[in-house]
């Protein structure tokens, strides 16, 4: 999965697919017509009041896809400037908790030869320490 563009309509609708859900059980459970999924299958976005429906109904979080985007493009900034607005009312997560599917990910990238260790660290900010835990820990996986 490449988590760079997250074509979020196609991905709920292979899923839909997947699981074999009539579209009369969603279009209740949606609250919606036909046209308005098919839309939704179409959508490069969906609003999050709708991904939270579809992700109870497929038992998916597609939030996470999302998240694991945020981990990979958008590295944590650790300058002065951004530690002077730390505060805030939202709730806080731990940002750098990489699922087993980022890990492959990256891992995968590195044995095609898409990128170099150096490149990983750099363009990911992933400390030199944790990648090669990594390395070790999957290095007999093969995906």
């Amino acid at each position: 999965m490449n988590f760079k563009e997250i074509p979020i309509g196609p991905l709920i609708e292979k899923e839909v697919a997947a699981r074999g859900i009539e579209l009369s059980r969603i279009c209740n459970f949606m609250k919606c017509t036909e046209q308005e999924i098919k839309g939704m299958y179409k959508a490069k976005s969906i609003e999050t009041e709708n991904l939270l429906k579809w992700s109870k109904l497929l038992e998916y979080d597609f939030f996470r896809l999302y998240s694991q985007h945020l981990i990979l493009y958008a590295p944590a900034n650790k300058s002065a400037e951004s530690k002077k607005y730390k505060k805030t009312i939202l709730p806080q997560f731990r940002k750098n908790m990489y699922t087993k599917e980022v890990i492959n990910f990256i891992l995968r990238q590195m044995q095609s030869g898409e990128m170099s260790k150096v490149e990983v660290i750099e363009h990911y900010k992933i400390p030199k320490t944790t990648l090669y835990k990594w390395m070790s820990k999957y290095k007999d996986e093969k995906k």
